[in-house]
């Protein structure tokens, strides 16, 4: 599963997985604790596969930044804990995205980012790139 179907809701905590989409809007399982919640249009959705990272030079999406994560900690958890102090978070995010940009990038950010990271880790899923992406990859390398 890519992170297309990975939504952050305004208001809760952790990540959902869209499980189906419905007239007023879509119901969603909890990563954290399976419940299944029904979420309008109204709310503040974010779609893990539309977010970006601020870099100096342009937005890097959350699943090259999760590549990277998952590059640097050989596939596991990371090494950091969301709950650190800012220091230690703005120098591990450093360590994965060296050109980020640190005034539009804040603690909150990278927390969100370790934390989301891990969650997805604890589930399994670990294959950032979309199905398209995948096959796009295999046709070039051919």
């Amino acid at each position: 599963m890519g992170l297309n179907k990975i939504l952050s809701i305004a208001g809760k905590p952790g990540l959902f997985k869209l499980l189906t989409q419905t007239r007023t809007g879509f119901v969603a399982e909890s990563l954290l604790d399976g419940k299944k919640v029904t979420v309008s249009f109204k709310n503040n959705v974010s779609v893990l596969s539309e977010i970006a990272i601020y870099t100096l030079e342009e937005e890097v999406p959350l699943k090259e930044v999760f590549e990277k994560i998952k590059e640097k900690e050989d596939g596991g958890k990371t090494a950091v804990s969301h709950k650190e102090d800012k220091i230690k978070l703005e120098e591990y995010l450093f360590e994965v995205l060296p050109n980020y940009d640190e005034d539009r990038v804040y603690a909150s950010d990278i927390k969100k980012i370790i934390q989301w990271y891990n969650l997805l880790h604890e589930h399994g899923i670990t294959e950032f790139a979309d199905e398209e992406e995948k096959e796009e990859a295999s046709k070039e390398t051919k």
